[in-house]
């Protein structure tokens, strides 16, 4: 069974790049490739313009690459500081350095993480700010987030849009994997529609409408 084909996909800096398609069409095969998470059998990726083969997340990392899964991927029983340095602390260390760094983030991009809180006392828009910074924290400039308004209410999607918008002002990537081309319409700067593992479309939210969308 081939999931992905004919698949062309441009990301810009500092652009949030909506990936819309219904359930099943493939878009979440193709950030697991684009993460590491899965070989392509052919085809290429290519960062700044710079040909990359990636076998691993690390790989992805190390090239920038990030990912907010749609099921979080967090401790419960640990701190945020803690599950945001799990596995990265030659970065900044386990203690001050971290905070600060966190912190940092934290304020530059309006996520309002604490740090020293349990993650089990977060509801589910602070646990996915958290994912946010923990990617971040590791250095992305990319960020893939895999169906992130699915589990917001209306109020927190407003939210995580505005954290996004400070994100792409930062000169950062996002791609939006999304079923919902009427949400994606207020925040994306570009659209791409995958149908059955290829893209048949590309769009431009201030020239459409969803009626007017490819399909």
């Amino acid at each position: 069974m081939v999931a992905n084909h004919d698949i062309h996909l441009t990301v810009r800096k500092g652009t949030v790049h909506a990936l819309v398609g219904e359930n099943g069409a493939g878009k979440s095969t193709l950030m697991k490739i684009l993460y590491g998470m899965q070989k392509p059998d052919e085809g290429t990726i290519a960062v700044d313009g710079e040909q990359v083969a990636f076998h691993s997340p690390a790989d992805a990392i190390a090239r920038g690459i990030g990912m907010v899964h749609q099921h979080f991927m967090l401790a419960d029983n640990l701190t945020v500081l803690e599950n945001v340095v799990l596995g990265s602390e030659k970065l900044y260390g386990i203690g001050g350095g971290a905070r600060k760094k966190i912190r940092e983030i934290s304020d530059r991009y309006g996520l309002n993480v604490r740090p020293d809180v349990l993650v089990e006392d977060l509801g589910v828009a602070d646990r996915q700010r958290v994912e946010i910074l923990k990617v971040l924290f590791r250095g992305a400039r990319i960020l893939i987030l895999d169906e992130p308004t699915a589990v917001l209410v209306p109020q927190e999607v407003d939210a995580l849009f505005d954290n996004l918008r400070e994100l792409k002002s930062e000169g950062l990537a996002v791609i939006f994997i999304s079923h919902k081309l009427g949400e994606v319409l207020s925040v994306a700067d570009d659209i791409t529609v995958i149908r059955r593992g290829t893209t048949v479309g590309t769009a431009v939210p201030s020239e459409t409408t969803p009626a007017s969308s490819p399909s």
